[in-house]
């Protein structure tokens, strides 16, 4: 068992990530893995990441507050607003942009494979 307490988690950053404070609770440094990581994001009103695509899918679960999802693919874009314990899924090759449009912080929990899945 590899317990992470929350006072303990580490933080880190990422490019394209703007007023967001980013802990890792599972995988990575946060100890062993052998399929994903989880993190945790708190996005202060106006935080939010840049419009970027990867090989990997994400998924996130809105756990406080409120969250502007933006995924593109194929040149045409899409949004949903998150509250409360609702999740979404971006896939591989998606792209994605999150967004606190709110006054109030919004923390999310993102969910992802450590490498890109192998077709077959």
């Amino acid at each position: 068992m590899n317990v992470t307490r929350f006072d303990a988690a580490q933080r880190y950053e990422a490019p394209g990530h703007f007023d967001m404070r980013m802990f890792r609770l599972q995988g990575r440094e946060a100890g062993p893995s052998d399929t994903l990581w989880m993190g945790l994001s708190w996005l202060l009103p106006g935080g939010h990441t840049t419009l970027d695509a990867s090989p990997i899918e994400k998924h996130y679960v809105v756990v406080e507050g409120e969250l502007t999802v933006v995924a593109e693919i194929d040149g045409r874009q899409e949004e949903a607003t998150l509250g409360r314990l609702d999740s979404c899924r971006i896939a591989p090759g998606e792209g994605r942009k999150l967004e606190n449009r709110t006054n109030r912080p919004a923390a999310v929990l993102l969910a992802m494979p450590l490498r890109p899945a192998i077709p077959g």
